[in-house]
Order: structure tokens, then C-alpha cells, then sequence
């Protein structure tokens, strides 16, 4: 059989097993309600939101799903997340236990202020050039 990338996260949560997306669905939850005027967008597979640039990924897998947040998001909070499995760039959060809602908030609010940084200091450096 073949499948198809999703072209939209409705698309992508809609092709998940139940389980997963009750988890998908609260994960976007909660990324909306932390940066409410981010974009919703699918990039490498993914749902991803996009403000001043890409903010966060998620996805699902096997025994887990997967969130995204740049390795900054990631060391940034490295006390919080040391209970979950975390690389340079991702973050682990199991199957058949709660999403960490606050600290997920935490970390979205945190990207958007480190996106809308680096987006004022690209903005300087173009005024400064002109």
C-alpha cells in the first residue's frame, strides 16, 4: 500500500492510530494556546508551527511522541526534562502517560520570544547595512 505525505495536520493526526491522536491533539492544544498567532504548517512529514521562523515540530511514534523545539529549546530546560529522553534536538514524551502541559508551554513561549529575537537582530543588521 501506498501512503501519501500529509498535506495538512488535520490530514496527518486523521491517519494515526486512536491513541495517538488524543495525544496529538492535545499536543497542538497546547502549542496553540502557548503562541496563538503562530502558523500551523506541515514541514519534513510533520505538524510544525512557524513564527518569526520554525518554532516547534511534533509527531508520533511507536511508543512515544516526539516534540521538536530546536536544540535551544531543548538545553534551555534541561533541569525539567531530565525525567524524559531528550537528544540535541528532541524531546521524548512516552506513550501512556500525561503530556507535561506546563513545561510544553514553557518551552513553546520560550521559542517565541527566542524566534522574535533573532528576528529583530536580522531586522538591525539590514537597517545597519542600508
Amino acid at each position: 500500500m501506498l501512503q501519501t505525505k500529509p498535506f495538512t495536520v488535520d490530514q496527518y493526526i486523521m491517519a494515526q492510530p486512536p491513541e495517538a491522536k488524543t495525544y496529538l491533539d492535545a499536543m497542538r492544544a497546547i502549542v496553540r494556546k502557548s503562541a496563538p498567532q503562530a502558523e500551523e504548517v506541515i514541514s519534513y512529514g510533520m505538524p510544525a508551527f512557524k513564527y518569526y521562523g520554525m518554532l516547534v515540530y511534533y509527531a508520533v511514534w511507536k511508543s512515544h511522541v516526539g516534540f521538536y523545539p530546536s536544540g535551544s529549546g531543548i538545553s534551555q530546560f534541561a533541569d525539567e526534562l531530565a525525567g524524559f529522553k531528550t537528544s540535541k534536538g528532541a524531546i521524548q514524551f512516552p506513550l501512556g502517560q500525561p503530556l507535561p502541559e506546563a513545561l510544553i508551554e514553557r518551552i513553546v513561549r520560550w521559542r517565541v520570544e527566542e524566534n522574535k529575537q533573532k528576528a529583530a537582530l536580522k531586522q538591525q543588521a539590514k537597517t545597519k547595512t542600508k
